[in-house]
This record gives structure tokens, C-alpha cells and sequence, in this order.
């Protein structure tokens, strides 16, 4: 039987070529399959990963002032609540809500006729008892005159020596009901204690007040100078002791963000005993509040510095991080790679850290992009927006 022929090829020869192309086009797919997978991985391993842009700043000497930091309250120094000492109808105010007012200076008038009328009265009977003790003494002088003769008995004497030495008490007695009549009516005029500010109007004039009353007619603050009540941990008792010990401590006023510094104060006490139920101790600061930028109630951040370390070697304190292990930095290596750098930090502020060991003056340590970061990664060096 003749064999069957395509294209001038045998049937058998068409289908070892047809399946030589099918085993080479797999083959082909089978490599590029193996070329794509292997590029792939390639670009996830973290050894190929791009060079990291990182600001660096080395570690150089410098004297760093050592902070304790606590939130505290502002308080008013003295806070008055002016409250009347008599009963009556409240006639005038004479303070502007708001307004700092001096120490003596008229507030509120009660109506003082009512009192006036007793201090009158307190004295004309004075006058009265003193006229009768004139009377009473001449009285006393005939008698002691004609007693001599005989003409005047010496029970009578005696009696009208009594009735003087009664007259006498009752001036005294007089008198303290003028005083008192007098204090009554100097309590209708209202003054200030204190040097201070006077908060809202509790009552408006034409209101009866009485002496019972424990509203108040205004609220007076003094607020130059004031006072911060603020907390520190129960371990910073020993750095404040000899922080104090050796003169004034400083202490700053600043907003919540600690962004905005408000005042400056010294340190007045330490409170003598320890909350433990915290395990915090209560320090009282003292500011001038000269701009008025402290008010009662207000919450701040109390900064007290303790000590300055001399000469000692720094970092940014945005280039400490903390692990597993502890405290650690970034180190700028010669061939443009990283080091994890365990430290131990003696102390910080705001903005440089103080290093007790762990780097020399002069290295470099890595300010931004850690997050990026790993030990051996390889880096380029950007300008530091820092410096």
C-alpha cells in the first residue's frame, strides 16, 4: 500500500517535524517562564533594594541642659470671693468685668444709711452718758467737800463714787457701740483685698444681700505672679533635692504641644509628701506672668531644669531609636552602608541626647528614613534640612 504524501514529505516525516516543533516551543515557554520567576524574586530580595536617601549629622560636644518634664495646672496666686458682711440693698458696683483692680479699691456699696443711722445714735448716747458723768462728778466733789464738816455722811460719799465709776463703764461701754457702729458702716463700702482681676458679676445693683450669702459679689484673682502645680515621678525627688540645693530652678511654661513657650519661673517648693497612689510628688513654680500669657485653670507642660552636662557628647535626639535590645542609632559606615549602633543614653532635651557610650565625636548617625533601614543597608547621603 503506497504511503501518503503532504507537500512532497511522507505522512511519517510530517509528524516527527510537526512534534520536534511542539517539544522546542515548550521548551522555549519552560525557559522564559524560569527567566521571568527568577527576575521577579530578584527585585523582592531585600539585597537588591534601592539605595535609601538618608540626612546624617555626627556626634560632636557640646553643653546640654538636662530637663524634668510634668504636666501642671496654672492656679491664681490668691483667689478672693468678695462676699458682703452686712445686709442690705446693693446700691453700686464699682468694678468693670474683666478689670484689674488695686488693693483698696471700691467694688460694691451697700445702702449705708440704715448704718450710718446706728453710729448716730451710738454716739449721741455717749454724749448723754458723758454729760451725766460730768453732773455725777461735781456731785462727788461738794460731797467730798462738806464730808469734813460733818455734812455730808460718808455712805453718801461712797455711793455717789459708785454711781461716777458706773458712769465710767458705761462710756466704755459707749464707745465699743460706736466702734461697732462704725466697723457696720465701713462694711458697706466693699473693697478689694488683693491686688488682682476681677472675674464676672455675680450680683447687679438693686439685689438685697445679706452676710449669709456665700455666692459672692465677684470673684478678684491675682495672676501677677502665679502659680503652676505641676507632677513629677517620685525618682526625680533626688534630682530635684540637689537642684535645689545649690540655688534657683528654672522651670518653663509651655503650651500643651510644647510648642510655645509661655513663661519662665523658679521652682518654690516641693510638696512634702509623695502621692502613692500615682507614686507622683507635686512641685509649686512661681512665674512672673508679666504678658498675662498664664491663666487660672490653665493646663501647660512644666519643663524644670536640673543640671547642665559639660562637654558632653550629643546626637539629635531624632536619631536615637529604640529596639529589643534598647537605645540605638544608625552609623554612617565609610562604604556608604549602616550600622545599628547599640547606645546608652545619660540624658536629653528637646532636641540633642546625651550619649554615655557607644559612639566617638565625629561619626555620623542617621536622622531620617530609619523606618527604611537595616543593618548593612546601603545609602546615599542628602542634604540635612537640620543644619
Amino acid at each position: 500500500m503506497s504511503e501518503r504524501r503532504w507537500f512532497g514529505m511522507s505522512t511519517t516525516r510530517w509528524v516527527m517535524l510537526s512534534a520536534g516543533v511542539v517539544v522546542l516551543a515548550l521548551l522555549a515557554w519552560r525557559w522564559l517562564s524560569q527567566s521571568h520567576g527568577t527576575t521577579a524574586a530578584g527585585a523582592n530580595d531585600p539585597k537588591a533594594s534601592q539605595i535609601v536617601p538618608v540626612e546624617v549629622m555626627p556626634a560632636t560636644r557640646a553643653d546640654v541642659p538636662v530637663y524634668l518634664e510634668g504636666l501642671g495646672t496654672v492656679q491664681a496666686f490668691y483667689t478672693v470671693t468678695i462676699t458682703p458682711r452686712v445686709d442690705g440693698t446693693l446700691q453700686k458696683v464699682g468694678f468693670v468685668e474683666g478689670q484689674t483692680v488695686k488693693q483698696g479699691e471700691l467694688l460694691a456699696q451697700i445702702d449705708p444709711r440704715p448704718y450710718q443711722a446706728a453710729l448716730d445714735q451710738a454716739t449721741a448716747t455717749k454724749l448723754k452718758d458723758a454729760a451725766q458723768r460730768v453732773s455725777a462728778q461735781h456731785d462727788l466733789e461738794r460731797y467730798l467737800e462738806l464730808a469734813p464738816n460733818d455734812l455730808a455722811s460718808k455712805q453718801t460719799v461712797d455711793d455717789q463714787r459708785a454711781v461716777v465709776a458706773q458712769l465710767d463703764a458705761q462710756l466704755k461701754v459707749d464707745q465699743a457701740a460706736i466702734d461697732n457702729a462704725r466697723t457696720q458702716l465701713d462694711y458697706t463700702n466693699i473693697t478689694s483685698p488683693i491686688e488682682g482681676r476681677t472675674g464676672i458679676r455675680l450680683v447687679d445693683p438693686g439685689n438685697n444681700v445679706h452676710a449669709t450669702d456665700t455666692g459672692g459679689i465677684v470673684v478678684v484673682t491675682q495672676v501677677q505672679p502665679i502659680a503652676v502645680i505641676f507632677t513629677l515621678p517620685e525618682e526625680s525627688l533626688p534630682a530635684m533635692s540637689t537642684a535645689l540645693a545649690a540655688g534657683p530652678v528654672t522651670v518653663e511654661a509651655r503650651s500643651r504641644d510644647e510648642k510655645t513657650l509661655l513663661d519662665h519661673g523658679v521652682v518654690s517648693l516641693i510638696d512634702n509628701q509623695i502621692d502613692q497612689s500615682t507614686g507622683t510628688i507635686r512641685v509649686k513654680a512661681t512665674f512672673a506672668n508679666a504678658s498675662n500669657t498664664l491663666w487660672p485653670g490653665e493646663f501647660v507642660n512644666a519643663k524644670v531644669l536640673t543640671r547642665t552636662e559639660k562637654n558632653a557628647l550629643t546626637i539629635p535626639s531624632s536619631a536615637v531609636l529604640r529596639g529589643a535590645g534598647g537605645m540605638f542609632t544608625y552609623v554612617l559606615k565609610p562604604d556608604s552602608t549602616v550600622e545599628a549602633r547599640p547606645l546608652q543614653i545619660a540624658g536629653e532635651n528637646d532636641q540633642r541626647s546625651v550619649v554615655a557610650s557607644g559612639l566617638q565625636p565625629g561619626e555620623r548617625v542617621v536622622v531620617s528614613n530609619q523606618y527604611r533601614l537595616r543593618a548593612g543597608a546601603r545609602v546615599k547621603v542628602t542634604p540635612s534640612r537640620a543644619s
